[in-house]
C-alpha cells in the first residue's frame, strides 16, 4: 500500500507555494502544514518542518448506483489542471482543479470542481466540492470521500477513530490528530475499517459504504494484528437529485493538530471561516432580510481579523472598535453602504493584548460584539 502514497522530501521554506506544470500538481507550504494536491485531485497533508505524512489520501466519490461510482483511483481524469490560483476567491491561497470520469468513461458522467481554501497561519482548511451532472438524464447522486489518514507517518496500529454526534466532527488520532467535518449537510453514512489491500476499490463496495446508512462511532487499529495498516474512512452526504447540467456544492473542513485539543481548536477556526465564506457568498438578487453584525474571524486573533456585517438596504453605516474602558480605538466604516454582505479588516498591530469591542450603527440598528487580541 505504501508505494501508493510515498513521495520525496522537498526542501523546506517558511512559506513556499509551487505548481509543477509538468505534472499539474500543487505543493503549498504553510507555517505548519504542507497541502499537496495531485494531478487527479487527490489531497494529502504533511506536517512541517519534517514533512511527515499525516493524511495519505482524500479523494472524491460520486455514486449513482451499485455499479456506478466515480473514484480517483479508477475513473478520474483531469479537465482543468490542478493549479494554485494567482488571485484566490477566498482565503490566503486557493488550489483549484476540475476532474471528470474520462479515464474509464464509465458512469456516472460527472464533473467535480475542487477548490481548497487555505490560510498561512492556520492548520485547517476548507474544501469546496461542486458536482455537475453531465448525463443527458437526471441522476440521484451520492457524494462522499475516501479518506486514509497515516498519522505521524506510521501505520503500526493504535489509531483511534471517533465520531462526536454533538459536534459532528469525526477524527483519527494517535498523539497527533486529524479531524473532518461535513459543513454543508448531515452525514448519511460513515464507515471505517482497516486497509487490507484494494479489495474495497470496486463500484459495488464503494456504493454499499456510501449508502448503507451506518454511522461508525469508534474504531481502533490493533497493533498486535499481523496485518495492521492504516484506517480507511468513507463518509457520505445524503443523495441529491440533479437534472442534466445541474450542480450541487458540498463543503468539508479538514483540521490537523499535534494533539486532539489543538485539532479541535483548528477545526473551530475552519468553521468560523466557513461562516464567513457563506456570509459573503453571492446572493444573486436576494438582498439580506435584516441587519446582522457577524462574529469577527479569527477570534482570538493576532494581529488582524475580519468583521462581517449585512444591511438589507442602502444606508449609512458606522463600524467602530473600542477597548475595555470604552475608549474609541478606530472607526473602520463611516458612510453610505450598499445593501448586502460586507467584510472589513481590522489590524491591531501596536495594540496590547486584551478584549476589544466592535459596534455597528445603521439607522435604528445597533449591536456590539467582543473580540480578543492575543500576542
Amino acid at each position: 500500500m505504501k508505494n501508493i502514497f510515498t513521495r520525496g522530501v522537498f526542501a523546506l521554506f517558511i512559506l513556499l507555494s509551487l505548481t509543477n506544470t509538468a505534472y499539474s500538481q500543487v505543493d503549498l507550504y504553510l507555517d505548519s502544514i504542507n497541502v499537496y494536491v495531485t494531478k487527479y485531485g487527490k489531497l494529502q497533508i504533511y506536517s512541517l518542518p519534517d514533512t511527515t505524512v499525516q493524511l495519505a489520501r482524500a479523494s472524491v466519490l460520486v455514486g449513482t448506483g451499485i455499479g456506478s461510482v466515480m473514484d480517483e483511483r479508477a475513473d478520474i481524469d483531469f479537465e482543468d489542471t490542478t493549479k494554485l490560483l494567482p488571485i484566490p476567491s477566498f482565503g490566503d491561497f486557493e488550489i483549484y482543479g476540475t476532474y471528470n470520469n474520462n479515464y474509464t468513461a464509465l458512469p456516472p458522467n460527472a464533473l467535480v470542481k475542487q477548490s481548497i481554501y487555505c490560510w498561512q497561519h492556520q492548520n485547517s482548511f476548507i474544501v469546496k466540492y461542486t458536482v455537475i451532472n453531465r448525463e443527458t438524464a437526471p441522476i440521484n447522486a451520492v457524494f462522499g470521500l475516501e479518506l486514509i489518514p497515516e498519522l505521524e507517518g506510521v501505520y503500526a496500529g493504535n489509531d483511534t477513530f471517533a465520531y462526536n454526534r454533538q459536534t459532528k466532527i469525526f477524527s483519527n488520532r494517535k498523539t497527533a490528530s486529524l479531524g473532518y467535518k461535513l459543513l454543508s449537510g448531515d452525514i448519511n453514512s460513515l464507515n471505517v475499517f482497516m486497509y487490507t489491500g484494494t479489495y474495497y476499490n470496486s463500484d459495488t463496495t464503494f456504493w454499499n459504504y456510501l449508502t448503507n446508512g451506518e454511522i461508525d462511532t469508534l474504531f481502533v487499529t490493533d497493533p498486535n494484528d499481523p496485518a495492521v495498516d492504516d484506517p480507511v474512512i468513507i463518509p457520505s452526504f445524503a443523495s441529491r437529485t440533479l437534472a442534466s447540467g445541474d450542480s450541487t456544492t458540498y463543503y468539508v473542513a479538514y483540521a490537523f493538530g499535534l494533539s486532539y485539543q489543538k485539532m479541535l481548536y483548528n477545526m473551530k477556526l475552519a468553521e468560523q471561516k466557513y461562516d464567513l465564506l457563506t456570509a459573503v457568498a453571492p446572493q444573486g438578487s436576494n438582498a439580506p432580510k435584516g441587519y446582522l453584525l457577524g462574529r469577527n474571524y479569527p477570534n482570538p486573533f493576532n494581529p488582524s481579523t475580519k468583521i462581517t456585517y449585512q444591511i438589507p438596504e442602502a444606508a449609512s453605516v458606522k463600524l467602530t472598535v473600542y477597548n475595555m474602558l470604552g475608549k474609541e480605538i478606530t472607526t473602520l466604516v463611516n458612510g453610505q453602504q450598499s445593501a448586502g454582505n460586507h467584510v472589513v479588516d481590522f489590524n491591531a498591530a501596536g495594540l496590547p493584548s486584551g478584549v476589544y469591542f466592535y459596534t455597528i450603527n445603521s439607522g435604528s440598528f445597533f449591536e456590539a460584539r467582543e473580540m480578543m487580541l492575543i500576542k
